[in-house]
């Protein structure tokens, strides 16, 4: 898949990678972080919000960073990394008490977590929690609409009919369960959501929308939304990148033609927009000015791109392994603070085009990092 330069690139990337980690692991074995303040991991399950908790352990983020620890064990074998896994996969444990900040994101929690533990050890009480994730994903499931909703919200924002492309990336979950268990309830309603989503998500061109409203009781589109990116009708990358990552995985568990496909077609509109310092906007669709970037969305569609790469012929797999590379090369250069000082890797993340906040550090932009470079190495332990 590369050539010398290219792999001598990867392992000094690799190198630089495994160094920080040692030490930011320590630093924060007892946390589960989101982001940083001046450089330090916060801590989610620290926090304790009046209501649901949805923003403390409940959190849709809290997944990787478990996630990323997994990775490390495969990598290294250093059993200190599944030490500290296993720290905060137990505290969410918590969730499943709250359960009202349970929404259709358990796949994020989950699966980097419980069922990578399980993966790797065989451990009985994670594969417990992963079907008992499984399944509250699985209850989401809208018959008349044929999609799984997202979020919970009625008194503030009626979201009864409401799915996400994100939502594409939690479905493996259910395809697992399938396997673990032959019960084929799991898959059929994956597979129903995923065919939903292509028809109503990607459009002709390969852009995606972030929301599409259904009507939760006689199904149907009823309109589209916006969501994170810039606007109704517009872009949003990280969007792109779910859709494009998730078909493919829905790709590797069924094998399915369409959804390979449709992932190369939403990768193919991706990279005819990757402008040429290879920095990725909040949206394609965006105003010039100001200019906002969300390195997130590049480390997450480089993963994509590796696993298009996978699936097709030699000739055509190398123009999805040329943009991973101009991806990642650019976040490596210009994108990334290597210093151990520091816990966080990527700096500029944003999660939303009208967000207060913009060019952060965000927990799943170092996870799809460190999971496209592994890809890259031809090593990597396969979380989803």
């Amino acid at each position: 898949m590369l050539n010398d330069t290219e792999r001598q690139w990867l392992d000094g990337v690799i190198g630089k990678l495994t160094q920080k980690m040692d030490v930011v692991s320590e630093r924060s074995r007892n946390k589960i972080p989101y982001t940083t303040i001046n450089g330090v991991h916060d801590d989610r399950s620290a926090l304790n919000p009046s209501g649901d908790d949805t923003d403390g352990i409940c959190w849709w983020t809290n997944g990787f960073w478990g996630g990323m620890l997994w990775l490390m064990y495969h990598e290294t074998g250093n059993e200190k990394y599944k030490e500290i896994a296993q720290i905060s996969e137990a505290k969410l444990d918590r969730c499943f008490q709250e359960f009202y900040g349970l929404h259709h994101d358990v796949g994020f929690m989950w699966l980097p977590t419980s069922v990578a533990n399980y993966k790797v050890t065989g451990n009985a009480e994670s594969r417990k929690r992963a079907l008992h994730a499984a399944n509250l994903l699985a209850g989401r499931f809208n018959l008349a609409g044929g999609f799984i909703r997202a979020w919970n919200d009625l008194e503030e924002g009626d979201t009864r009919g409401w799915a996400i492309i994100d939502c594409m990336l939690n479905i493996p979950l259910l395809y697992w369960a399938t396997e673990e268990t032959g019960d084929p309830r799991f898959r059929q309603i994956a597979m129903r959501h995923a065919d939903t989503s292509m028809q109503a998500f990607v459009r002709p061109d390969g852009s995606v929308n972030h929301i599409v409203e259904f009507d939760p009781f006689k199904g149907g589109v009823v309109r589209t939304h916006g969501g994170q990116g810039y606007g109704e009708g517009s872009s949003w990358t990280r969007g792109q990148t779910w859709a494009l990552y998730g078909f493919m995985m829905s790709y590797i568990h069924t094998g399915k033609d369409e959804y390979l496909q449709t992932a190369k077609r939403v990768a193919h509109y991706f990279m005819a927009n990757i402008p040429e310092d290879g920095i990725i906007p909040v949206d394609f669709r965006q105003p010039e000015e100001p200019r906002r970037m969300d390195d997130t969305a590049a480390a997450i569609a480089a993963c994509g791109f590796i696993e298009i790469a996978k699936a097709v012929g030699r000739h055509e797999s190398r123009s999805f392994v040329a943009a991973a590379l101009k991806l990642l090369r650019t976040l490596d250069k210009s994108r990334i603070d290597w210093s151990a000082d520091t816990d966080h890797f990527l700096l500029n993340g944003s999660g939303a085009y009208h967000s207060d906040t913009h060019h952060q550090a965000i927990i799943y932009g170092d996870f799809y990092f460190m999971e496209a470079i592994f890809k890259l190495k031809g090593n990597d332990l396969y979380l989803w």
